[in-house]
């Protein structure tokens, strides 16, 4: 994550001319979510808590929610309350780690989709 934030920081102290065709990170990835130390099985029907690390990679504070959004998700659902409002994020590499908890519906390999963060200011979706 401080690889990215660092690539944003200095991918922006170019003049978009010296970069051509080229689109700052934080600007493909203004914001990212990535889980902490995942775990490798998951019983069914046994929640396990995930610690999530969002992290804010613009130029700007970002007022951010997390959603879990269940239609999106195959082989494992959320279990408790699908979003968590953030708070402020500090921009460039600032960061907040929430936790969720996960349910497998079904043995077998699973990705944990339907993840969004909605910056509560501008209503903005970041997919």
């Amino acid at each position: 994550v401080d690889v990215a934030a660092s690539a944003a920081r200095s991918a922006a102290s170019y003049a978009p001319s010296e970069i051509p065709n080229i689109r700052p990170l934080d600007a493909i990835f203004p914001v990212t979510v990535e889980p902490i130390d995942p775990p490798s099985t998951m019983s069914v029907g046994k929640p396990v808590r995930v610690q999530l690390l969002v992290v804010n990679h613009g130029n700007k504070v970002q007022n951010l929610q997390l959603q879990m959004r269940l239609p999106l998700m195959k082989g494992v659902v959320i279990c408790g309350q699908s979003f968590q409002n953030l708070g402020e994020i500090p921009p460039e590499g600032g960061s907040r780690v929430a936790s969720i908890m996960l349910v497998a519906m079904a043995p077998g390999l699973f990705f944990v989709r339907g993840c969004f963060v909605v910056n509560l200011n501008s209503g903005m979706e970041i997919k």
